[in-house]
């Protein structure tokens, strides 16, 4: 599965970079995270509980971070198991770019699933994944907005319109984000 989308937003690069980074705010903008928690430098674990069609499972997870140019890009690499419900794992290329119109993160993730999961169907999982990444980036948004209110507050006086495009045609991290729409792929 290869999933790529664009988001844009009224934060900083520097805000935007330093959230992504931040287990907190992953752990509040990931839907069904129990927990994330540094391991190591730039590695972490994950407890997700998602429910796609009829199965319902908790997923651990592994992820980790490469290619890091801060505060512009990296590559998240993923890897989870839900046990009998399957696995999945993949990788996530952010990037997080300054434009005419504030701010634009994109992604593109590549991630194969397993197991029950892959039994269920792929229309079934593009579609669970699709409403998760909405709601990542909705929650992503209202993170952002309650720590960073004067940046939307700009962006509304300008007239600059919060998102430019969602561009999902499928899941992904973790972003993400978006980096965690990756994340929650790998714990599907």
């Amino acid at each position: 599965m290869e999933m790529q989308g664009t988001r844009q937003l009224a934060i900083t690069q520097q805000q935007a970079w330093d959230a992504l980074n931040d287990p907190e705010v992953l752990k509040q903008c990931i839907p069904g995270c129990e927990k994330i928690e540094a391991t190591a430098e730039n590695q972490y674990s994950m407890a997700v509980a998602l429910k796609i069609g009829p199965l319902a499972a908790k997923f651990t997870g592994k992820i980790s971070l490469s290619d890091i140019n801060a505060p512009n890009s990296y590559t998240i690499t993923f890897e989870g198991q839900g046990g009998p419900a399957g696995f999945g794992k993949g990788n996530a290329k952010v990037q997080i770019a300054p434009n005419a119109d504030g701010l634009e993160l994109s992604y593109t993730v590549q991630a194969s699933v397993g197991g029950k999961i892959a039994q269920v169907g792929q229309r079934l999982i593009d579609g669970v994944a699709k409403s998760m990444a909405e709601d990542f980036f909705k929650r992503f948004d209202n993170a952002m907005q309650s720590r960073h209110p004067e940046a939307y507050a700009e962006k509304a006086a300008t007239g600059v319109p919060q998102e430019k495009s969602a561009n999902i045609p499928s899941w992904v991290w973790l972003a993400v984000g978006a980096a965690l729409v990756a994340v929650y792929l790998a714990l599907r």
